[in-house]
């Protein structure tokens, strides 16, 4: 049974960079051009990292975040669109969003490599000093 759970929540912590890279590579079998496959596998990975870093939280602190993670990202949507119309003084709503979604990519690409070590080294003190 340790082994199920263990082999489940290995998954979880993987499959973002798994995708990432496995879009990646597809990408660049097919365009053979590696800026562009980079940038589509950052743009279609974006939503294995927010999910990645929801069932992150979930393991770390047994309870969901999932209503603080829309928040958060409806929270830099306005930010991009009100520093959008600021700037341009019209709002383009491609380049926001595609700012917006490499910004995000950026956000919860970090929480998960910070979330993941910060997992691996609470359950490693966890079962040191109990």
């Amino acid at each position: 049974m340790n082994s199920f759970i263990s082999s489940i929540i290995t998954i979880f912590l993987t499959v973002p960079l798994l995708g990432f890279f496995i879009i990646y590579v597809l990408n660049k079998l097919i365009t053979k051009n590696t800026r562009k496959s980079f940038h589509k596998a950052l743009d279609y990975s974006t939503i294995l990292f927010i999910v990645a870093v929801h069932f992150l939280l979930i393991t770390i602190w047994g309870k969901s975040f999932f209503g603080l993670i829309l928040l958060i990202l409806l929270v830099i949507a306005m930010i991009f669109v009100v520093i959008h119309w600021k700037i341009k003084g019209e709002i383009i709503f491609t380049k926001v969003f595609k700012g917006f979604w490499r910004f995000n990519f950026l956000i919860f690409f970090l929480a998960y490599i910070s979330l993941t070590v910060f997992g691996i080294l609470r359950s490693a003190l966890t079962f040191t000093f109990s």
